[in-house]
């Protein structure tokens, strides 16, 4: 499909929105920001929460897509989840099925799928129709988030692309992010591959890099013309220099999810 002229950034304040204002107006879009802290450098950017749904309509208003990264990215208590979000998320597809915008990029996350084994030898990569094992409240909003894109499709035909995106960062900085990473450059190229594709109706893509680690299946992902021209391969030599290789007998290298499945869980709550 053509490519869609203004986009809604969600969270465009936080780290990967961040990275997104200064890559994706190179494919020609017009970003139209929000978020709910101030966006520097950016005064005409809508500083809005997601529970603002007069505000939220308003933004969507007039957009011919959305990239939605708003919401709490780390783990937190159910109740914050619960608002930030699930919530949130429906608000923001509420507007977007008032306002008629039929094309929405969502940033689901590996976490939706943390606790699935990570492939070990010759085991095959893991596809996206993995049964889906949060590991987390933040993971389990993802879940809603992909079955709530889901049901705006079938009800409403509201095209979504969810991308289980891994770990979004200029290089990576654990011995697992090796297999996780997805380069600046490449979520840029993902999300537009998103945007521009025909015919996503609801599809769920892994957000990786080529890395020679890879960890997951990204033929979903390739299907949209999504071409990665990054590898985290380059890193790998000073990181496992300084960490080790992956121990099949450490618990946060065990799972997709790492820290966030071992028994307890080590992350703030």
């Amino acid at each position: 499909m053509p490519a869609p002229r203004t986009v809604l950034l969600t969270g465009a304040a936080g780290g990967l929105g961040t990275l997104m204002r200064g890559l994706l107006p190179a494919y020609g879009y017009e970003l139209r920001l929000f978020d709910a802290n101030p966006v520097e450098g950016e005064p005409d950017a809508v500083t809005a929460d997601l529970a603002d749904t007069e505000a939220l309509r308003e933004a969507v208003r007039g957009v011919d897509a959305i990239i939605h990264l708003a919401g709490i990215s780390l783990e937190s208590t159910f109740d914050k989840i619960l608002r930030a979000n699930i919530q949130g998320t429906y608000n923001l597809y509420e507007a977007a099925r008032a306002e008629g915008v039929r094309r929405t990029v969502f940033a689901s996350s590996n976490h939706a799928v943390g606790f699935t084994p990570r492939p070990r030898g010759d085991d095959p990569l893991i596809p996206v129709d993995t049964p889906r094992r949060p590991d987390t409240y933040y993971g389990l909003s993802k879940c809603f988030g992909e079955d709530l894109a889901q049901l705006y499709w079938d009800l409403h035909g509201l095209e979504t692309v969810s991308v289980r995106i891994g770990s979004c960062f200029a290089e990576p900085s654990t011995v697992r992010m090796l297999s996780v990473w997805l380069s600046p450059e490449d979520c840029a190229r993902l999300f537009h591959a998103a945007l521009t594709a025909e015919g996503v109706g609801h599809t769920v893509v892994y957000g990786s890099s080529a890395n020679t680690r890879l960890w997951w299946d990204l033929t979903s992902a390739r299907a949209l013309g999504y071409e990665p021209l990054d590898d985290s391969e380059r890193y790998a030599e000073k990181l496992i220099a300084e960490q080790g290789p992956l121990d099949p007998d450490n618990p946060d290298h065990a799972c997709l999810g790492g820290q966030f499945t071992t028994n307890p869980p080590r992350w703030p709550h």
